[in-house]
């Protein structure tokens, strides 16, 4: 199926004065309300554009028949496909998350639009959330902070992080950072990936910075990375490839007493056999910051089992995330209006 820009992401210049697009719909992004900054940021990248607020239920303030461009949050996939339709001039969507699974539905690759990510706006805080968790378990700290409840006086042997393999799958924008904050701690550090990066960085990265991978492996050899690693890392989009990527094989392939450490999308874990893994072996434990269903429910056994971590999808979140939102939608704008090669273009036939 052919998508607009698949091949030179050229999308523009719009029909509006100057090669802006002549109408931008706006969707919330990241939980939060547009900023009266944000919004003359986007104003100065697309002098004259119009701008259309759409609620998180896909409902316009305005007419939506000259919209050419549409900055999306997280609409669930009929609530955007519903918004594409009413859109007969729409060309381009830029997604505010790294994943696009819902965003590649197929109203929007018949209709041909170009579609972009927010590859690179979340790496710095994900990677960090990787470091502390790693840091923790190697440090005991769960252990520690169940002693001082206790009230009770217990030292306990620890581990260094250097003496560490570090297993990430996926080195695209997100793996890079972790990989390069623990660098300088010195573990090992091992990593598969489907395909070379991007030529074209994202927004805020340096393409001359790249951490050091002790051993990059192809995709077939992920058993060896579930084998050799301590902590593997799942910095991995979700695709039909990789939808139960980690199944009770892959579970049962892993290190003895290893930690899984999920950043990416639950359904990438086959959950079931996770549990019966975390109770039986042979891992060690598991930091899980997404799950297939969100909100996880209450009765969720991830809850009750002491070897496991459980975040509510908040790994990504920091201070400056909106801010790099509207930077590299800005920047894309810009790109946009000069007929120029956008960023962080999406290919549909990969998934991201």
């Amino acid at each position: 199926m052919k998508v607009a820009a698949s091949v030179d992401g050229v999308v523009g210049p719009g029909s509006g004065p100057g090669g802006v697009p002549a109408a931008i719909a706006l969707s919330p992004i990241l939980s939060a309300r547009y900023r009266p900054g944000d919004l003359q940021r986007i104003r100065e990248a697309a002098p004259d554009s119009r701008l259309v607020s759409v609620s998180a239920e896909g409902l316009a303030d305005t007419d939506l028949s000259d919209v050419e461009v549409l900055l999306r949050g997280p609409l669930p996939p009929a609530t955007f496909d519903r918004l594409v339709a009413r859109c007969p001039r729409l060309r381009w969507v830029h997604s505010a998350s790294v994943g696009v699974e819902r965003v590649l539905t197929p109203t929007a690759l018949a209709r041909g639009v170009a579609i972009t990510n927010a590859r690179g706006v979340f790496s710095q805080p994900i990677a960090e959330y990787v470091l502390m968790m790693m840091l923790a378990i190697c440090r005991r700290l769960p252990q520690l902070l169940e002693l001082q409840r206790e009230r009770t006086w217990q030292p306990l042997e620890a581990v260094e992080l250097r003496e560490r393999t570090i297993g990430i799958v996926g080195l695209g924008s997100i793996g890079r950072a972790v990989a390069g904050l623990a660098n300088a701690f010195g573990p090992r550090v091992i990593a598969v990936r489907r395909r070379e990066v991007d030529e074209h960085m994202a927004i805020g990265e340096d393409a001359n910075a790249d951490p050091r991978i002790d051993a990059l492996l192809p995709s077939s050899d992920l058993t060896r990375l579930l084998r050799e690693s301590d902590f593997v890392v799942l910095a991995v989009p979700l695709t039909p490839d990789t939808k139960q990527l980690i199944d009770a094989d892959a579970l049962a392939a892993m290190k003895p007493g290893s930690w899984l450490i999920n950043v990416a999308r639950g359904a990438l874990v086959d959950e079931r056999a996770l549990v019966r893994a975390l109770r039986d072996g042979p891992i060690g434990g598991a930091v899980l910051d997404t799950f297939s269903e969100e909100p996880l429910a209450s009765d969720s056994p991830f809850y009750g089992l002491p070897n496991v971590v459980v975040t509510p999808h908040t790994s990504w979140s920091s201070g400056r995330v909106l801010d790099r939102s509207i930077e590299l939608f800005c920047d894309n704008l810009g790109r946009f209006r000069r007929g120029e090669r956008l960023r962080n273009l999406v290919d549909p036939n990969l998934g991201y």
